[in-house]
């Protein structure tokens, strides 16, 4: 009867640090799980394990029906196993399996996160938060990023599940970049509203702040599943925009709802536009605002996962 998994010790091996012939125990997201048969007609589970460092295929042959039932797809793990060599890649096997319960786990040693220091992140969207001239605008985007809880929150939130910047810390990173981009086109087109256009830019993202889980994976909670970030962003700002002037109000929050495209409004109840701009945009900081997201979105994700992937 093969070992219970053992509690791991503090230096249990990230997937990056495992070796041929390693034996090793450890807490992993089991991101596949399928049931296979062998040649000779055995069973066999075949599992891909992944922490922050990367992944890793699995295999466990013995008890499989057993193990099978202990855990699922989407689950943490912990495991105990061997790691061999096989067709020139890594194979864990594995002689035992476990789901870890909630208390037991930490999110942050098996998501992804971000390679660029958070204090760094923080300090450049403060920056960019001062580039805000109107006095309005600027305490409204000061007062919804940098108050708890959401700015903790922001901090640690992904941008995407499985796209562009999923992974820790990728949700302020990529606002920190939008927000960089807006500077550099309104020197270049100073007719531009700059103030508009920043807030805009490090608000447009806020609602995942409340889209996403954290567990062995990146999970939509149940508003970010039937609201989006769209409108669960509009929620945070216009509920902390009171004090504004009701068209710079709507002027902002058209922003945040059509960075994906003036659709995003449309969805919202905002209706259509007498004057559009760039296809029903209603105003150009709408437009710019989508155009910049875009562009750091798309570089990114091929930067990440290449031209085919990201095409």
């Amino acid at each position: 009867m093969p070992a219970e998994a053992a509690e791991p010790t503090r230096a249990a091996p990230t997937i990056a640090e495992l070796r041929p012939g390693q034996r090793f125990r450890g807490d992993y997201a089991c991101v596949r799980k399928d049931r296979l048969t062998a040649r000779n007609g055995s069973p066999y589970l075949s599992l891909e394990l992944r922490d922050r460092s990367g992944s890793i295929s699995a295999r466990a042959f013995r008890e499989v029906d057993r193990m099978a039932a202990r855990f699922e797809r989407g689950d943490a793990v912990r495991v105990a196993g061997k790691v061999e060599r096989f067709r020139g890649e890594l194979v864990a096997e594995l002689d035992e399996v476990r789901r870890l319960e909630g208390t037991e786990l930490d999110p942050a040693d098996l998501l992804p996160k971000a390679y660029r220091d958070g204090d760094e992140l923080s300090g450049f969207l403060e920056h960019l938060i001062r580039e805000v001239h109107d006095p309005a605008l600027r305490e409204l985007t000061e007062r919804v990023l940098l108050s708890e809880p959401t700015a903790s929150e922001f901090r640690r939130a992904p941008c995407t599940r499985g796209g562009h910047h999923a992974y820790l810390g990728g949700l302020i990173e990529h606002t920190v970049a939008v927000g960089t981009l807006v500077g550099e086109v309104c020197q270049l087109h100073p007719r531009l509203d700059s103030d508009l256009l920043m807030a805009a830019a490090l608000l447009h993202d806020v609602g995942k702040v409340r889209e996403f889980s954290y567990g062995a994976e990146f999970e939509l909670t149940e508003e970010g599943r039937l609201l989006g970030h769209l409108a669960l962003g509009a929620e945070i700002v216009g509920g902390a925009a009171g004090g504004l002037d009701p068209g710079r109000r709507a002027a902002l929050l058209h922003c945040l709802l059509t960075h994906h495209g003036p659709e995003g409004a449309r969805t919202a109840g905002g209706g259509g536009h007498s004057r559009g701009y760039g296809g029903g945009f209603g105003s150009p900081e709408a437009l710019a605002l989508h155009r910049l997201n875009a562009l750091d979105a798309s570089v990114k994700g091929v930067l990440e996962q290449g031209l085919a992937r990201a095409a």
